[in-house]
């Protein structure tokens, strides 16, 4: 797949030596690209060479000097520079076999399991797809992070939850932590068949490696209305999230004495579900796992306290909508500073009012539930609801919703000092 460069970062090495959008990148000391990785780690050197084929069908031939380790510079059109490697499990739970067909971005329909975009983005892999030549590869570059979704490190059970026959995790745990790998650990807990024992069990082997593991969520199994022909799977409730909560609370006290950190932290779906009050910034020991949705109610409470000395109540109303999970926090924070905010919690009709997270909150319910309702001059979303490139899970865009609702839609980074600017003026 060809190295086409999209953008081109100013004053950065490619600008300097006159790469533009649409020029594309050969090769690199005379290696061909295979991937993103391979080109971040050809030119992360004091020296080398880069082959360049320019728009106009002429090729250059580079040398560059790079003592101080400075980054190339471009974004390619392909951001990956190959196609991204897919799924080979069944996962009994898995999200994508949940989703309406034909009616949804396409990308949502692909099940990745790419270590490389783990390691880019954030993605979480089950390293069940991985080669030998993948295994050396990530500990050659000796990639920052991985994420790891490990589920249980009883290779039965997992075997049972992925529906493969090969699941055995802790045999690259057990390498990529020989190697000094850092990775971060999920467990998306389906009620009796990895919580319980099986959860204790996962926790208290994988804190073995800690520091390389470093960090292990607990999320509850998310099931929406479209699970015809797909396992019967229970859903957790007050009295099994509480219980979970107790769980891992136990362990978190017993590994901070033992190994100076909790370690392990359940999920905030688990203590809005339970219905219990949410720990402090310090207890989440710097948020490593804040976009699995662990730590990231006191992330942005903590966040709208500090900067609610600069807010300036606006004139006019404004309305908030956000999912059930979230609203009745969002509310208490904001009718702290002012009454002009309305927050309403959009209920999921399209996935199943069981699915709460604002994240997963389509346009279609915005607009349905929101149609000829007085939202004021400004509708905010957290830009949870939309992906990189502004569209809804439905395809639909902020326009969309803007045109139909006839109103300004502004989304609200996930932070509170952004909530804070977007609610007044």
């Amino acid at each position: 797949m060809d190295a086409v460069i999209k953008t081109v970062e100013k004053n950065s090495i490619a600008w300097d030596i006159g790469i533009v959008p649409g020029d594309i990148v050969v090769s690199i000391d005379d290696k061909p690209i295979k991937d993103i990785l391979d080109f971040r780690f050809q030119t992360a050197s004091e020296e080398y060479t880069v082959e360049i084929l320019k728009t106009d069908g002429t090729t250059e031939i580079i040398e560059i000097v790079n003592e101080d380790y400075e980054e190339f510079g471009v974004e390619f059109e392909n951001g990956l520079l190959d196609k991204p490697k897919s799924c080979h499990n069944k996962c009994m739970f898995c999200f994508v076999d949940q989703l309406p067909k034909n009616c949804m971005r396409k990308t949502l329909y692909f099940k990745d399991d790419d270590y490389r975009l783990s390691a880019l983005m954030g993605n979480y892999i089950t390293l069940t797809n991985l080669t030998d030549y993948d295994v050396d590869r990530i500990i050659e570059m000796h990639l920052p992070r991985i994420n790891v979704s490990v589920h249980a490190v009883n290779t039965e059970i997992r075997s049972k939850l992925l529906h493969h026959k090969d699941a055995d995790v802790m045999k690259y745990i057990k390498k990529f932590a020989g190697a000094k790998i850092t990775m971060d650990c999920q467990v998306v807990c389906c009620p009796e068949i990895n919580d319980g024992k099986v959860l204790d069990e996962t926790i208290l082997e994988l804190a073995k490696y800690y520091p390389y593991v470093q960090s292990l969520s607990v999320v509850p199994v998310g099931l929406t209305k479209y699970r015809d022909h797909l396992p019967n799977l229970k859903r957790f409730d007050k009295i099994s999230a509480d219980e979970l909560i107790n769980q891992v609370e136990a362990h978190q006290n017993e590994l901070l004495k033992k190994i100076g950190t909790r370690f392990v932290y359940a999920s905030d779906e688990f203590y809005v579900k339970a219905q219990r009050k949410i720990h402090n910034t310090e207890y989440y020991e710097g948020f490593l796992q804040i976009e699995n949705g662990v730590g990231l109610m006191a992330s942005l409470q903590g966040e709208f306290e500090d900067a609610k000395s600069s807010f300036i109540k606006a004139d006019d109303k404004k309305t908030i909508a956000t999912g059930v999970s979230a609203a009745p926090f969002i509310r208490e924070l904001v009718n702290s500073v002012t009454d002009n905010v309305e927050v309403i919690a959009i209920k999921n009709t399209f996935f199943g009012e069981t699915i709460t997270v604002a994240g997963l909150t389509t346009a279609t319910d915005l607009i349905s539930q929101l149609k000829d309702k007085d939202l004021g001059t400004e509708l905010l979303i957290p830009s949870v609801m939309l992906n990189y490139d502004k569209l809804f899970l439905d395809d639909k865009t902020v326009k969309d919703v803007e045109n139909e609702l006839g109103v300004k839609v502004v989304v609200v980074e996930n932070d509170g000092y952004d909530l804070v600017k977007k609610i007044g003026r």
